[in-house]
């Protein structure tokens, strides 16, 4: 039974060896077999040896000692985490499985339009970084290490702990106390206390080695409260920022009670600190509590402020004085229009600034900082052929001939008998005018009847065609133009802001455009017709329309003319042209296709006037 027990062992033992020496790592019934044989293998071969040798002196055997227990662990050396590891580092925020997060425990909210004011505080890693050293104003507390050199009469070298007493203990001096002296006056404060009892040929030189970390608990609404570490001589936002900042929707920013044993020592607004950089100089210790008060009354200021924000008001302070402080409406703000809830009731009210002042505000009314100033001065563009400047400041009510007396031109290179202006709501109004016709052709053509698949694949077709013309016609940005001048006169007309006149320069050239083979400018001909301009400029292209040709006049003026077919030899075409008009000839559109032909031709005639552009 025990030369059984022997062998078994003395198997096991080589199996030991073969696995060792061959650094294979079994991970399948094949291998394992395989190594089974092998170690059978030396079995036999080491029973051979015994025969012929001496046991305890055989050649080729091996101790434990000599056996290579190195081993290759792929889990510790792909770089990759897997269960039940154990690291002794920051997780860095990774989320372990099926640990809670933000996301999971919190309630989802919309974005706010008006964020808190000094929400921005919490932008940013700053609670990462960290300064080296010591703050000379860090007050030392238990369990801060002290060096403490004594050379010359004495010699004494040690490092010293901070015991709970807030003593540190040098012998043949004794106790000191030490405990909440500011460390730029540890050397001071040690070194008067040695030469107490070293009066004479000592030289002391005393450092503090280290601070003591302090655990500070966070509550109330912040985003991740509980328990965290710094120094005593971090700052509050450092561990509101720890926290994940202060909850916009139900957190105060303006009182943040530090709690110590159960009492309040100090309370920060954070307002103070964004407006006058004041916060509560005080020096964490262990279990201190940082208690964040519920969200107060609030009011938000939406535009005409460089601070529109949502501010917080304490109590007594919900007064317009105190809000525009606070926001700092923008310059030339005269009104405030202030929207809310009184007795139940929508409330709203228009005022002065200074009315505003001595205004009574209420939780959650909405105020708007207004520039309501009567334009009584606005500016007019000159544009074109003169030689004075390009702007001009006028008085409300001022009229065209006003400024064309101001106007300085050479009369010899500027047609005065051609002005024309350029204004915005003009332009404006066209192009609502295209928009709302762009809007009715699109109805008509998605919501026309079907009668069979044949027409319906046509109706497809057609609605692609009308919606690739539409996506161009919307991209058409309306010139505003303004006839002021016929037949040498200029009307009167009353000037608006930012109005531009035009003054045309004198020229000699006739612009064609549009379907012809090539367009270009052609030098007046006194005897030429709109008919003799498209022949020189190549003549029609194949989509053009030949019965309406559109002539815009030097001063604005549109008009139209018509070719019968392509024989210019019948004289059609005989609208008289003058220097500076342009000849458009707008694309014709086959009326077989289209079953919105008549809508389209009207866009396209809207568009060619006011933009002086054929669209096709």
């Amino acid at each position: 039974m025990k030369f059984r027990l022997f062998r078994s062992l003395q198997y096991t033992f080589l199996l030991t060896l073969v696995l060792a020496s061959c650094h294979i790592n079994a991970q399948s019934l094949s291998d394992l077999q395989q190594l089974q044989q092998q170690a059978q293998q030396a079995q036999s071969g080491q029973g051979a040896n015994t025969q012929t040798t001496n046991s305890n002196t055989s050649v080729g055997s091996v101790t434990a000692f000599e056996l290579n227990s190195s081993r290759t662990i792929q889990s510790m050396n792909n770089g990759e985490g897997s269960t039940g590891q154990y690291y002794n580092s920051s997780r860095g925020g990774q989320v372990l499985p099926g640990e809670p997060t933000i996301d999971t425990v919190y309630p989802a909210q919309a974005p706010m339009e008006n964020p808190p004011y000094a929400a921005n505080l919490f932008i940013g890693g700053f609670e990462s970084e960290r300064a080296d050293g010591l703050n000379d104003n860090y007050l030392v507390a238990q369990g801060d290490k002290i060096s403490i050199w004594m050379w010359g009469a004495v010699n004494y070298s040690d490092v010293v702990t901070v015991d709970n007493q807030g003593n540190i203990f040098i012998p043949n001096i004794g106790p000191i106390q030490i405990a909440n002296t500011p460390a730029g006056s540890v050397n001071s404060t040690v070194t008067s206390k040695i030469k107490q009892v070293y009066t004479n040929d000592v030289n002391v030189y005393v450092n503090l080695l280290t601070s003591t970390p302090v655990s500070v608990y966070i509550s109330g609404p912040v985003l991740r409260p509980g328990q965290y570490a710094g120094q005593a001589s971090d700052s509050i936002l450092y561990f509101l920022k720890r926290a994940g900042g202060i909850d916009f929707q139900r957190g105060s920013f303006r009182q943040i009670d530090i709690k110590r044993d159960g009492k309040i020592i100090a309370t920060a607004d954070l307002y103070e600190f964004m407006r006058n950089g004041e916060l509560p100089g005080i020096s964490f210790k262990d279990g201190d509590v940082l208690m964040v008060r519920p969200l107060g009354a609030t009011v938000v200021v939406q535009t005409g402020a460089r601070n529109s924000f949502t501010f917080e008001f304490k109590d007594g302070e919900l007064s317009g004085d105190t809000l525009t402080k606070y926001a700092t409406p923008r310059d030339f703000i005269n009104h405030v229009s202030v929207a809310g809830v009184r007795n139940n009731q929508q409330f709203s009210r228009y005022l002065k600034l200074n009315e505003f002042n001595e205004f009574s505000l209420n939780a959650g009314d909405t105020v708007e900082f207004v520039d309501d100033h009567e334009q009584l001065v606005y500016r007019i563009n000159i544009q074109g052929s003169h030689t004075g400047p390009s702007q001009v400041m006028v008085d409300k009510g001022t009229r065209l001939r006003d400024v064309l007396n101001y106007i300085r031109i050479n009369p010899e290179l500027s047609d005065v008998d051609n002005i024309y202006l350029l204004r915005d709501s003009v332009a404006l109004k066209q192009k609502e005018i295209i928009e709302r016709s762009l809007q009715q052709l699109e109805r008509s053509v998605f919501t026309a009847p079907i009668s069979s698949s044949g027409e319906g694949a046509i109706r497809a077709q057609e609605a692609q065609l009308v919606s690739d013309f539409i996506t161009r016609a919307r991209e058409v940005e309306p010139l505003g133009k303004v006839v002021v001048s016929e037949n040498q006169q200029v009307a009167n007309v009353l000037l608006e802001p930012n109005d531009t006149v035009v003054v045309p320069a004198v020229t000699d050239l006739v612009q064609v455009g549009g379907e012809v083979m090539l367009p270009q400018a052609i030098v007046f001909n006194p005897d030429a017709t709109a008919a003799d301009y498209i022949a020189w400029a190549g003549g029609f292209t194949q989509r053009a329309d030949d019965e309406r040709i559109l002539i815009v006049r030097k001063n604005g003026i549109v008009e139209f003319d018509s070719i019968d077919g392509y024989n210019f030899s019948a004289r059609e075409g005989n609208a008289k042209l003058k220097p500076g008009d342009q000849v458009i000839v707008l694309p014709a559109i086959d009326m077989k296709s289209l079953q919105a032909i008549k809508d389209i031709t009207q866009i396209v005639y809207q568009i060619a006037v006011a933009a002086n552009v054929a669209l096709d």
